[in-house]
């Protein structure tokens, strides 16, 4: 019987063979120093640090992994060929940054397989002078990876809310010009309003109408759009966070740190229990060694990992050290 379990146990394939299987058939789900911990979509990532510790180049990279194709005309790329909607809330995201990064990335894997035909052709003596313009641009996979880029600015809380509301209809739109879905929710970053919103607050004693427009009330109202819309579309959640902690830290001071005032302390209040557990959170926390020789370290704090990864930032990406 083809739906028999007793086939499926009694098969010869060792764990081993399945993972490895697994594997070359299906793309990473994020890049390293992401890739420490099994995550799919509904999963919900903090990325916490002070600044200048890598976190929107990690955001950039996620991306980048998420809008170029497995494999194009031949060429292995090991993308997930999906869109990424990319929320820039702090207003510092530069575009020329991800189309330099992206067209790096793009020659680097055509460069990898022109030089093993041209390895393959010096062996067999071939001579051919087509060869020379053999590994040019590809300016459509270029733009077709820009076109899964589907980028927000938002200037204030408001602005976020209202971008929030749209986005089922921009993103029914989008899979209807592309025949992809959107894979990943970027937020960067989740707490850049947080003061502005908070010197904004009405007066306990003036019209009962404006506690519409309190710190409470205007997180509440995100974070149910943002579970409405992971509802209609299952994504993975990326968020960064500004934290105030510098070289030297504890790890347990670091994890305190990042604990307070947290996008999932609020849901977590709000949802229910299958809720909570659909959305899974995480945490990891970065931050920069040394700035005179800018090393970047990435911690898991949810869960907990007491694995320090180090990483330095190039043009080309994130090159992890050992």
């Amino acid at each position: 019987m083809a739906g028999d379990p007793r086939a499926w146990i009694s098969g010869d394939e060792s764990a081993a063979a399945m993972l490895s299987r697994l594997q070359a058939s299906r793309p990473a789900l994020l890049v390293p120093p992401l890739h420490r911990v099994p995550l799919r979509t509904g999963n919900v990532v903090e990325i916490a640090g002070p600044s200048h510790s890598g976190k929107s180049q990690v955001l950039l990279e996620a991306a980048m992994h998420c809008i170029l194709p497995k494999e194009w005309k031949g060429t292995h790329f090991g993308g997930l060929e999906k869109i990424v909607v990319y929320f820039d809330l702090d207003c510092r995201f530069d575009v020329l940054r991800l189309s330099n990064a992206l067209r790096i990335r793009i020659m680097d894997s055509y460069g990898l397989a022109c030089n093993a035909l041209l390895e393959f052709k010096e062996g067999s003596h071939k001579d051919d002078s087509k060869d020379a313009d053999i590994c040019p641009f590809d300016d459509e996979l270029f733009f077709a990876c820009m076109r899964r880029f589907l980028y927000i600015r938002c200037y204030s809380t408001l602005e976020f809310l209202a971008a929030l509301k749209t986005m089922h209809h921009q993103m029914l739109k989008e899979y209807e010009a592309l025949g992809v879905k959107s894979h990943f929710l970027i937020i960067d970053s989740i707490g850049a309003y947080h003061w502005i919103d908070r010197s904004c607050q009405p007066s306990t004693l003036g019209d009962n109408r404006r506690k519409g427009l309190s710190l409470q009330c205007l997180t509440e109202a995100v974070v149910h759009e943002i579970r409405n819309l992971l509802r209609t579309h299952p994504m993975l959640v990326l968020a960064t966070k500004a934290t105030i902690f510098g070289v030297g830290t504890s790890s347990n001071d670091r994890q305190r740190t990042v604990g307070k005032h947290l996008l999932q302390d609020t849901i977590g209040s709000m949802t229910s229990t299958k809720e909570t557990q659909q959305h899974q959170y995480h945490r990891t926390a970065t931050d920069i060694g040394d700035k005179a020789s800018p090393i970047y370290t990435s911690e898991w704090v949810l869960p907990q990992l007491n694995h320090l990864d180090k990483f330095v930032i190039r043009d080309d990406g994130i090159f992890m050290l050992p």
